[in-house]
């Protein structure tokens, strides 16, 4: 019972970054109609921007420390961060452990500005193209965005570490009643899960709650008519285009320290993320969210080694296997509406 506890816990985090990039991906495909190649991109800048802010924060200067020497007896130089000079030895330390959280006040301005250059810039041209087009251009960009990271980054992966608060691991066996440390797992990993519940709830929030939301949901089904009736649809679709950038964003960021960011670390989820929209349902934003914890915890259990002894390979193969499954049997996808990949 335990080892399947805990298969469920590493599958409920995977599922979070299949869920939240599936999420982003979902939004622009169902406002826009655009097969979007580039939103692994976007989860990889998010990340980078958590890089970029770490780096801020650690940038120091030097000073000469009398109180210290070599062996020579020569005085050391010291290196100092800015920050800590700034607001003072504690306050700084703080702003350095925290830069991760940091960060995603950070980069929500960068992501909803990189979406919105994105979809004015180049996605707009695209709307009445065939999805093979849109395919190529938005893969093209991606392709881009990897290698101006690559470049400025390096290809090497760059640890970005958790606050010190939620470095090591919870003892959830015995909160759950179970024999102690039987169940252990990172604090850090149970922080990304609460955090994509959060962004999750958000979404559906903003979308069922506030009129902006309703009006969206409006275009979704029915552009035209919309259209019609006096109301900026293009406009509104423009700024979700810059939240799914967002969400996508605020993925990659608190992802950091789970998997140290490195220039392809979009490409890596962005064809697992478009497994799961199509198993979902395009256009579906609960089938998105549904489909990526459910191959996220399918995924888990295929990685266990005694499903690895007993199928070599199963752990590579388990979500496009079920993939295939379910759309031989409802090609519309799990919760996909009526007649969307179905001709």
């Amino acid at each position: 019972m335990d080892a399947i506890i805990l298969q469920i816990l590493n599958g409920l985090d995977k599922g979070s970054a299949y869920a939240l990039i599936a999420l982003g991906l979902t939004l622009i495909f169902g406002t826009l109609g655009v097969v979007n190649f580039a939103h692994g991109a976007l989860f990889m800048i998010g990340a980078f921007c958590a890089v970029t802010l770490s780096k801020i924060l650690n940038l120091s200067f030097e000073t000469i420390d009398p109180t210290k020497t070599d062996f020579l007896g020569n005085p050391l130089k010291v290196k100092t961060p800015y920050v800590e000079a700034w607001f003072g030895p504690e306050t700084g330390a703080a702003l350095i452990d925290w830069s991760v959280p940091l960060a995603i006040l950070f980069s929500i301005p960068i992501m909803l500005l990189v979406g919105v250059i994105m979809e004015r810039g180049l996605i707009k041209h695209f709307y009445k193209r065939e999805h093979a087009d849109q395919i190529l251009v938005t893969f093209g960009l991606a392709i881009v965005l990897q290698e101006i990271i690559k470049y400025y980054f390096g290809a090497n992966p760059i640890p970005t570490p958790a606050p010190d608060a939620f470095k090591g691991s919870f003892d959830f066996g015995a909160a759950i009643g179970f024999d102690p440390n039987t169940i252990i797992y990172p604090y850090w990993r149970l922080v990304y899960f609460m955090f994509s519940v959060v962004i999750i709830g958000g979404v559906f929030a903003f979308l069922q709650f506030t009129t902006f939301g309703m009006v969206v949901r409006a275009g979704m089904a029915d552009r035209e008519t919309v259209g019609l009736l006096g109301i900026d649809i293009d406009k509104r679709f423009t700024i979700m285009f810059g939240l799914a950038a967002a969400v996508a964003g605020l993925a990659g960021v608190m992802y950091t320290p789970i998997n140290s960011p490195n220039y392809h670390m979009g490409m890596d989820f962005l064809v697992l993320s478009f497994v799961v929209v199509v198993v979902g349902g395009m256009g579906s934003l609960p089938g998105a969210v549904l489909a990526g914890f459910l191959l996220g915890i399918l995924e888990s259990f295929a990685s266990m080694r005694e499903i690895i002894d007993l199928i070599p390979g199963i752990n590579q193969i388990i979500i496009y296997l079920v993939a295939i499954i379910i759309l031989l049997t409802r090609p519309r996808g799990l919760m996909g509406r009526k007649g969307v990949m179905e001709e």
